[in-house]
């Protein structure tokens, strides 16, 4: 069986974890933590990251930091996972569905506008696939109405829109280091602050509301309870393992795009002969890696694809279902049909990417997948 994903190891997170231990810090916000932090501020120009225990939990912090009132609203692509969503539901807000594009799963920029009323607070941006929105119309939106930015980049870690990394145009952002990204820490994320004066409240938040990382530094003689705020940290012993990840970031990178390249190379055919279509890659975005997926023409076509793929011994899988369209929300959305939200819940398959992947196996599936249209 070709696995959908196997986690990469670099080979030095077990000597990091081991010194990480010899250090006798091991709870959070110790040697391995700032490193990583250090490495995410310097390489994508972010005012402060601070590691989170996963980017649901940055979501989280993100929600607290614009102060989420009940009642808010938080206009969000309805085409992603549902922890984008959670993180400002928990907080009372209730949330306004977006479409996405035509041609990828990103929200449609053009008609945000149209959601916004008095009650709106932010948009929360998801960069799919680490495809780039259109980060400009986005923050000029956004300007205009007087609303935070919040990237969801858990996918996006190496992405750009335009020359600017992703994840550093916002007025928040998160990453994710879930086992199933480009960089992995098993579970883990981080929050990335490009606005000022929300990095010393996002330290108190992130230290379960204290200014405990203050005092730390010699700022204060005691710390105390000061805010609201939870135990968001990631631990030394996972900080260590992301640290040997980080180091490895450019290998990494470029295996992934061998493989992703080779799939668009070895499948053109078939977006040629209309057969399927390939990933659309907007013109200001230089992408990850992160996900190669396929669009069938219409649900029972990828499920007949699925079946003959995992027959054959490829795992290859779908997500997501469009919130508005999920349980939770069907009986509370109120709001017009979300075309192409929905039809990407219907027809998108993602292909195994993954460091370990050989280019032969790579080679395997497409020419299963053109077999299967031959047939």
């Amino acid at each position: 069986m070709i696995g959908f994903n196997k986690p990469y190891s670099s080979g030095k997170e077990i000597e990091y974890i081991m010194d990480a231990i010899a250090r006798e810090k091991i709870s959070g916000n110790g040697y391995y933590t700032q490193k990583c932090q250090a490495f995410l501020e310097n390489r994508y120009g972010i005012k402060k990251a601070l590691l989170t225990s996963s980017c649901t939990d940055a979501l989280e912090m993100a929600a607290l930091l614009i102060n989420t009132q009940p009642g808010d609203e938080i206009i969000i692509p309805s085409y992603t996972f549902v922890s984008t969503a959670n993180a400002f539901v928990l907080r009372g807000a209730n949330i306004v569905f977006a479409d996405s594009h035509s041609d990828n799963p990103n929200i449609d920029e053009t008609k945000i506008e149209e959601l916004i009323t008095k009650k709106t607070k932010a948009i929360v941006v998801v960069h799919y696939a680490g495809f780039s929105c259109d980060m400009d119309t986005v923050m000029s939106i956004a300007k205009k109405h007087n609303l935070y930015v919040i990237e969801d980049a858990a996918q996006a870690i190496e992405s750009k829109y335009k020359d600017r990394p992703l994840g550093s145009i916002g007025h928040l952002a998160c990453f994710s280091f879930h086992e199933t990204k480009n960089i992995i820490s098993g579970e883990g994320g981080a929050l990335l602050i490009n606005e000022e004066s929300f990095i010393k409240r996002a330290e108190i938040i992130w230290e379960k509301g204290t200014n405990r990382a203050a005092f730390y530094r010699g700022e204060i003689d005691k710390y105390n309870w000061v805010d609201v705020g939870s135990s968001f940290l990631m631990s030394e012993i996972t900080a260590a393992f992301l640290w040997a990840q980080l180091e490895s970031i450019n290998d990494i990178q470029k295996k992934r795009y061998q493989i992703w390249d080779l799939y668009y190379q070895s499948l053109s055919s078939l977006k040629k002969n209309n057969s399927l279509r390939l990933p659309s890659v907007p013109v200001f975005c230089k992408h990850n890696a992160h996900i190669f997926y396929l669009l069938t023409q219409n649900e029972s076509e990828r499920g007949k694809l699925l079946t003959y793929l995992n027959l054959e011994g490829i795992n290859a899988i779908f997500h997501y279902l469009a919130l508005h369209k999920s349980p939770y929300c069907s009986k509370k959305y109120d709001g017009k049909q979300l075309t192409y939200s929905e039809k990407y819940t219907s027809v998108l398959i993602r292909l195994p990417i993954y460091f370990d992947l050989d280019i032969s196996s790579v080679s395997t599936i497409s020419k299963k997948i053109i077999d299967f249209y031959k047939r």
